[in-house]
């Protein structure tokens, strides 16, 4: 069968393309490499239902990471090392393991490189489109995926007092406290039932359909066909379109699908992987890559995280049971310093988020195995420490999300010889962040520490690191006006092809001080516009 649309990939990058170009009545098939879970068969069990069980073996499926430390990369394997990279193969992808902290880009997030300047050793570049061209499309999110907040579809979800000790701490210090938006309904929606609190949001799937996964929010309520457990291994060109995908199923058996229009949504790192492995007459080094750019500027969520702990013996007994209350959220934000001064020169800062540590008790637990001199310990001593702390004291964590910045030192590369249990040669993943990522972590994360002292928090610390969270990635194939430095035109088609397009978060020159979830559902829901239109008026 010849279909109108194939999307290669259901997270947030691809269940708006079905959802938008099915609904309007195109022939639209998916292809997913993991399975397809039901709403009701998601559990809160602690150990069997996290993230981790909807990744790949790394035994099977991994990457081969180069760290570089002291100017010379260091190699790692990730099936020694258990350094994961994949964030969920499943239908709807990694939106069904977020937890769901959705910020809007600003307009300067457009222009960083026109309002801040060139930094040494950084590719910063501008978007090729401005806020204004997307605003439209975070509405549309809002509304088709459901977000709750201020001005949202959604009234706020259910916070805990502590929020009101934290709004008013921040009041002494002028600093605004602001409600942190989330992609959780708190109202039913359809067939979707609103939150009920369990706080097993981040690494767990969403059991009442509450959480605005692409599954859930947009796949479930299309006509799409999905085809699961597919591996997409190589793509087929001439040296204008896209002829065909090639895919195994679980078996694997080798199959392929024909399209006028195919839509990469894989990951930015499995995206270039599979553009890299694609090599023909045409593209030698590559589907697309002429200009050797797939898999360039990869970018992460540069920041840390940090925490304080507010003790039952410090605050009394009354107004602990308040801030003790299980379930309920505490979903605080500042964004005082999403740009910021210092010494007479204006710098781009970020966002900290405020949570309550997960309610997952396990890690909880594991955190009061070492004693004062870090030691470990065990039996009754470690009993009573765990009696005596857990029901006793809540800690309020914080994590700080600023720009990491594109450098030439940190890309997609391919692993040659190196196979996975498909045959197929895996991705390398080269990590060289700018050291200014820390320095502006560190500012924040400093503001942070200053809002937890105020409230009355001790045993506060935190943790600016270099290293990359693995569920916050972007870049590979960026978009641009400019062939020679770009993969992608504006509207997120090769540059190359015709009919190849990529709306996950390769896309992405640079990614902004937020996480990256609502704008790759937005840019998506542009790409389906683009693509109803483009099929409306039968281009070739």
């Amino acid at each position: 069968m010849m279909y109108d649309v194939c999307v290669i990939g259901s997270g947030a990058g691809g269940g708006p393309i079905a959802y938008e170009l099915s609904n309007a009545g195109y022939n639209v098939v998916v292809l997913e490499k993991g399975p397809y879970i039901k709403t009701n068969e998601f559990s809160k069990d602690e150990l069997a239902f996290r993230r981790d069980i909807y990744k790949p073996n790394l035994k099977d499926e991994f990457h081969i990471i180069y760290e570089k430390h002291k100017g010379k990369y260091v190699r790692y394997d990730g099936r020694e090392y258990e350094w994961s990279f994949w964030n969920g193969n499943i239908v709807g992808g990694a939106s069904n393991f977020m937890s769901g902290y959705f910020h809007p880009l600003k307009q300067e997030d457009f222009r960083l490189k026109s309002e801040f300047g060139e930094i040494e050793g950084a590719n910063i570049e501008d978007w090729p489109i401005t806020l204004d061209e997307l605003e439209p499309y975070y509405k549309k999110v809002e509304s088709a995926v459901g977000i709750s907040g201020d001005d949202m579809p959604y009234p706020p979800l259910k916070e805990n007092f502590l929020t009101t000790v934290f709004d008013k701490a921040c009041s002494r210090l002028g600093y605004k406290s602001l409600r942190t938006s989330r992609c959780i309904i708190s109202e039913n929606k359809g067939k979707r039932n609103g939150c009920y609190y369990s706080n097993f949001c981040g690494s767990y799937g969403c059991s009442s359909g509450a959480k605005g996964s692409s599954r859930v929010a947009l796949l479930d309520e299309c006509d799409a066909k999905i085809i699961t457990e597919s591996f997409v291994y190589k793509l087929e060109s001439d040296k204008n379109k896209i002829k065909k995908a090639y895919f195994f199923d679980k078996n694997k058996n080798s199959h392929s699908i024909e399209a006028k229009i195919f839509v990469l949504a894989l990951s930015p790192i499995e995206t270039s992987r599979l553009l890299l492995n694609s090599k023909n007459n045409c593209f030698p080094n590559g589907i697309a890559n002429n200009s050797n750019q797939v898999g360039k500027n990869l970018i992460f969520s540069a920041g840390g995280t940090g925490e304080g702990t507010f003790k039952k013996e410090l605050l009394g007994e009354e107004l602990f049971k308040k801030i003790n209350t299980p379930g309920v959220f505490f979903n605080r934000n500042l964004k005082d310093w999403y740009f910021y001064e210092e010494k007479g020169k204006r710098y781009k800062g970020g966002v900290i988020d405020f949570l309550f540590e997960h309610a997952n008790i396990i890690p909880r637990v594991k955190s009061e195995i070492w004693d004062e001199d870090g030691k470990i310990i065990w039996g009754k001593k470690l009993q009573q420490k765990i009696k005596e702390h857990i029901p006793n004291q809540r800690k309020l964590k914080f994590e700080i999300f600023v720009d990491w910045l594109p450098t030439d030192g940190t890309y997609v590369g391919i692993e040659k010889g190196v196979k996975d249990k498909w045959g197929i040669d895996v991705a390398s993943i080269y990590l060289d962040p700018h050291p200014h990522d820390l320095k502006v972590g560190e500012y924040l994360a400093k503001k942070a520490v200053h809002v937890l002292k105020e409230m009355g928090a001790v045993e506060i610390y935190y943790d600016i690191s270099p290293s990359p969270p693995q569920n916050l990635v972007a870049g590979g194939a960026r978009f641009g006006d400019d062939p020679k430095k770009s993969v992608l035109d504006k509207n997120c088609k090769t540059h190359e092809l015709k009919n190849l397009y990529i709306s996950d978060a390769s896309f992405m020159p640079t990614g902004g001080s937020v996480p990256y979830t609502w704008s790759i559902y937005a840019n998506s829901f542009r790409v389906a516009d683009i693509l109803k239109e483009r099929l409306k008026r039968k281009q070739d």
